[in-house]
């Protein structure tokens, strides 16, 4: 099986298929590798595409401690797997954890990356809400550690954002939580505590997001409640930035909307690749 190494000696899994212009999905929270599988079959066809599992899903590595799972490790992770294929750029395509990491590396190693797509972006941004949002952070890493995965996807598959999918599709969600079903609970459990409760909020960034050169796309669900104001202020503070609303849509746009999202993001890469997916002209700003 191939895997790359991190700087602490984490392995990381990583499928990769086709030539080209690399593109590097990053995935969320409540998925993992196999979840990118309709964008690594369309993309394939003219670029080079890798999907990896973060540190916490098998196959790739469980570290046991909740210190090495700070948003610090994600995003400097998907460098590691660039490295470890000799990538010095690629297109980031990251849904909801995996966009925060994207939007991380554009912020610390813009050289790094080519494109950005942030679909799902800025969950528990809020400050108003901020301390709350930690508080259940902790309390779902316990639900995880005393009840397993198989319970919590039980408890989870009716998630609000996550309604939209079951009502176009049920087959398709409901393979979706079989494999969150399959997620190794003490990775689950560290992610939650340490990164999703952890991490800075978007909004506290604003300077350096002001200052991101990197050309991005910011995808989000009209029914993804927690994502729709965060969203609309990457628009406002990224430089170089798109928006685009799906409608009737929730939080996992990849697979709810797949030829949508192909679309769209296939779109912006190519504008992208031509040079003409400039930074806002001031003239447009009322």
């Amino acid at each position: 099986m191939p895997y790359a190494v991190t700087r602490d000696h984490v392995r990381l899994y990583f499928e990769e298929a086709g030539l080209g212009t690399p593109i590097i999905f990053l995935h969320e929270f409540a998925a993992d590798h196999t979840n990118w599988e309709p964008q690594m079959r369309y993309f394939s066809r003219g670029h080079r595409c890798i999907a990896y599992s973060a540190r916490g899903y098998t196959p790739s590595d469980v570290p046991p401690g909740a210190d090495v799972y700070t948003y610090k490790h994600f995003y400097t992770d998907a460098l590691a797997v660039l490295d470890h294929l000799g990538i010095e750029k690629a297109h980031l395509i990251g849904l909801s954890m995996g966009a925060y990491s994207s939007l991380q590396i554009g912020l610390n190693a813009p050289e790094r990356a080519l494109s950005m797509t942030l679909a799902g972006v800025g969950s528990g941004s809020s400050l108003e809400n901020l301390d709350a949002f930690r508080r259940q952070c902790v309390a779902n890493a316990e639900q995880y550690e005393r009840i397993g995965s198989v319970e919590v996807a039980k408890a989870t598959r009716e998630a609000p954002s996550r309604i939209p999918f079951l009502l176009k599709d049920p087959r398709g969600h409901a393979d979706f939580y079989a494999a969150l079903a399959r997620h190794s609970a003490q990775g689950s459990a560290n992610t939650m505590r340490s990164f999703q409760g952890g991490r800075p909020s978007i909004y506290t960034l604003t300077d350096a997001i002001r200052k991101v050169p990197t050309p991005a796309l910011i995808i989000c669900g009209d029914e993804d409640d927690n994502c729709i104001e965060p969203s609309m202020f990457l628009k406002k503070h990224l430089p170089a930035s798109g928006l685009a609303f799906f409608p009737k849509s929730g939080h996992v746009l990849n697979l709810e909307e797949p030829a949508l999202f192909n679309e769209m993001v296939e779109r912006f890469i190519a504008l992208v690749e031509a040079g003409r997916w400039p930074v806002r002209d001031p003239r447009s700003m009322g």
